[in-house]
């Protein structure tokens, strides 16, 4: 039988896979922004503390991120994916019931790992399922991120507002139940495409990845996509706060910005499958960077609006077009390893980021040096991203 007659209808794989994108990435790496400003005050964290706990999240999700890839492939996705999606739920219940600081940072690096596990074996199955639409379908799977940014910036500062523990302890048990509901869904609905007859080992599979100048490429762009945008979800929220943007209303910027991404995601990759994904992400580089600079420029209520709007036009579309691009121009066997290997540049981005974030910001006292340097980085990313027009294999 073939692929194409064998495999899930796209309203049954869409939907899983949205949920399962919103578990593993929103409520494992974006939400903690959200829950940054009262989770870091009613534990008396410094500004430094806190962004560490993002970067042990980034650190678990590196050193297993190779190793999910390996793990899918002998494995399968399916099992991948479960895997990772117990590890993030098993943190997110930890984090609604630890207040030491040693096991919140094991919390952290559990749901880094269940991102791990996750997010890189699903993008590769999507893509072996429907290679002819795969940055169509990626770009689906994108809008999950869109979606949970909606409901956390919409729910989380509504709930947060009490400033009590039991406020984002709520928020994080939350999580950990809708992560087993997804659990539930993807043992029910999701299969495992076809094994190729071809096996390669992980050496074999990263040196046709390195060996390949435009996975290279998008590899190195997405590391600074991983950085820059990891500062952005952890302290834009606290900028605006600290700028005078009342609680409410920068949550519903936020809200906002998820609505956005979750129509621009699917957009963007049907954009660049046609077009060229070298132009959609110059584009989108473009774009991100006005984004940053408006509220370091004018840190009024107006500017973090426009920053909102543009990052949720801009973000799922570079996610989008780094990943079907990584998979372009490579043969299908080999997909899951350079999605792998353009995602460790990603990781470490993430690792970094917060980071040097975090000591900034208390060296400064101020958002803005962080951001003006965010933005620094990623006109870098689009000088490199120019030029690259290399579209998707169907």
């Amino acid at each position: 039988m073939s692929i194409s007659a064998s495999r899930p209808p796209v309203f049954v794989l869409v939907p899983i896979s949205m949920l399962c994108t919103l578990v593993a990435v929103v409520f494992g790496r974006l939400a903690y922004g959200l829950v940054l400003p009262v989770m870091r005050e009613t534990l008396a964290l410094s500004y430094s503390q806190a962004a560490n706990l993002g970067t042990l999240t980034a650190l678990g999700y590196l050193v297993l991120l190779l190793y999910a890839g390996v793990f899918a492939g002998r494995h399968g996705g399916k099992r991948s994916i479960l895997l990772g999606l117990s590890l993030g739920a098993i943190g997110y219940a930890g984090l609604s019931l630890f207040s030491a600081y040693p096991l919140l940072m094991l919390c952290m690096t559990l749901m880094g790992f269940g991102t791990a596990f996750t997010f890189t074996p699903l993008v590769s199955l999507l893509g072996a399922w429907y290679p002819e639409r795969r940055g169509m379908v990626i770009g689906f799977a994108g809008s999950g991120v869109g979606i949970g940014i909606l409901l956390a910036g919409a729910l989380v500062p509504i709930i947060t507002q009490s400033g009590d523990e039991a406020s984002w302890r709520l928020i994080w048990a939350s999580f950990a139940g809708i992560a087993v509901l997804a659990i539930v869904l993807v043992s029910i609905f999701l299969r495992d495409p076809p094994q190729h007859e071809e096996t390669i080992s992980m050496r074999q599979g990263l040196a046709i990845a390195y060996r390949n100048p435009h996975v290279v490429r998008m590899a190195l762009i997405y590391g600074v996509v991983g950085l820059t945008y990891i500062v952005q979800v952890l302290f834009m929220y606290s900028f605006a706060l600290d700028a005078g943007v009342a609680a409410p209303i920068a949550g519903r910027l936020v809200a906002v910005m998820g609505f956005v991404s979750i129509f621009s995601g699917p957009v963007w990759g049907w954009l660049a499958d046609k077009v060229g994904h070298g132009r959609a992400l110059t584009f989108c580089m473009t774009v991100a960077i006005i984004a940053t600079l408006l509220p370091v420029i004018w840190p009024q209520t107006w500017a973090f609006t426009v920053h909102f709007v543009l990052v949720g036009l801009s973000v799922t579309g570079l996610f989008t077009s780094v990943l079907a691009a990584a998979t372009s121009t490579v043969k299908p066997q080999h997909a899951a390893m350079a999605v792998s290997f353009v995602t460790v540049f990603f990781a470490l981005g993430q690792l970094v980021g917060p980071a040097l974030a975090g000591l900034l910001i208390d060296w400064q006292q101020d958002f803005r040096l962080t951001f003006a340097v965010s933005a620094v980085l990623m006109f870098i990313g689009a000088l490199v991203s120019h030029g690259s027009t290399a579209v998707a294999k169907s």
